[in-house]
């Protein structure tokens, strides 16, 4: 995709042209400012919430840190406590399709064998200067307990649960090979990679992630880690206590109209937070409009919509978003047709919203149904 359109004002087509990063530090730069470019909607059984501890973090070869051999690009935590490892190249670097990857395996394995818990969270404290850490922590990951949060990051790396991530202007198809067959062989570790594409014409700057290493077979195997397949039993009691019974009745709202359109119920795996998916089944393909989970928000599958007629058309997945947006309390971003955004549960609380909610989801319904 070499050019991207963007109108401004309502009113200019400015064409926007695939530009290369000037310099690698650029792009790093980019998600220390923006960690939401490591698309925290696409990973994990809910969105992440990143936690910059520290760019060029040291990484040892033996216990002792005054010795330390590497240099890591960024390192995040989530909020399970989760290291999340990225590392940055460009394209141009011939590293990229396979040197890199021996280059993050030694970081990661280093990392789990003496990265010190302490002195990561030392760090991170030694960079806020007055602030304190325990706000930071609640404020970007609704950590309630400093001391419980460290010790879970403690347990993940003794535990190898750590995500490893790729990220470039572009990701070769040797580099998405070989990030698709770790993901799917190592567990509980993480493997991904994201090409965040630049845009640019006339003052304007468009950043595009694209998310690769979640194939099927990979997102089967991380699920099935202690996870559980929720139900109408256990999905609606966790959704009341965590939020309301007005979310609660909401979402049995969106249940009831799903099974009396006659879609498929697909109920989520996930171990922190449970969700289900009304699915639409038709000349063998399942098509999914949205998602509601247990952390009280509605999902928007663009993300999967792109791949299936007629919403492959991204002038009715804008149609789709738009009649949404004339929903008071509804805000989805125009960049989000080829992502999966999200509106809380409780913006559908007066009658009249959720009425043009499943007015909205019975066109979409209709849409697929009157294809040949």
């Amino acid at each position: 995709m070499d050019h991207i359109y963007l109108i401004k004002d309502n009113e200019n087509l400015i064409r926007l042209s695939q530009v290369n990063y000037e310099s690698e530090n650029l792009l790093q730069i980019l998600i220390a400012k923006y960690p939401d470019l490591l698309l925290s909607h696409q990973i994990g059984d809910e969105p992440r919430r990143w936690l910059l501890i520290s760019r060029e973090m040291p990484v040892p070869d033996i216990e002792d840190y005054s010795s330390n051999r590497w240099s890591l690009d960024h390192l995040f935590l989530d909020q399970d406590g989760i290291p999340t490892l990225v590392e940055v190249k460009r394209s141009s670097d011939t590293r990229i399709r396979r040197e890199v990857v021996g280059q993050m395996l030694d970081y990661a394995a280093n990392a789990v064998s003496y990265w010190k818990p302490d002195e990561i969270r030392a760090r991170f404290e030694a960079s806020l200067s007055d602030t304190n850490p325990a706000d930071i922590l609640a404020e970007k990951l609704g950590i309630l307990s400093a001391n419980v949060f460290w010790q879970q990051v403690e347990t993940n790396l003794r535990a190898g649960k750590i995500r490893m991530i790729f990220v470039a202007d572009e990701i070769p198809q040797e580099l998405r090979r070989i990030v698709e067959f770790l993901n799917e062989q190592m567990s509980p570790a993480e493997v991904l990679a994201i090409a965040i594409r630049q845009y640019a014409g006339e003052d304007s700057q468009m950043l595009v992630p694209t998310l690769y290493g979640q194939t099927a077979k990979a997102q089967g195997v991380k699920s099935n880690q202690g996870g559980q397949k929720w139900s109408e039993e256990t999905f609606f009691p966790e959704l009341a206590h965590r939020y309301s019974q007005e979310e609660a009745f909401i979402a049995h709202t969106i249940l009831d109209w799903a099974q009396s359109r006659g879609l498929r119920i697909w109920w989520g795996e996930g171990k922190r937070s449970g969700s289900f998916f009304p699915v639409l089944d038709k000349n063998g393909l399942g098509y999914l409009s949205v998602a509601v989970w247990t952390y009280g928000k509605i999902e928007l599958q663009f993300q999967y919509m792109q791949n299936r007629p007629p919403f492959d058309n991204v002038l009715l997945r804008h149609e789709f978003l738009e009649q949404l947006n004339q929903i008071p309390g509804i805000a989805l971003p125009e960049d989000g047709l080829t992502r999966r955004p999200s509106f809380a549960i409780r913006a559908l609380v007066p009658e009249e919203n959720l009425k043009q909610f499943i007015a909205v989801l019975d066109w979409f319904v209709d849409m697929v149904l009157s294809q040949n």
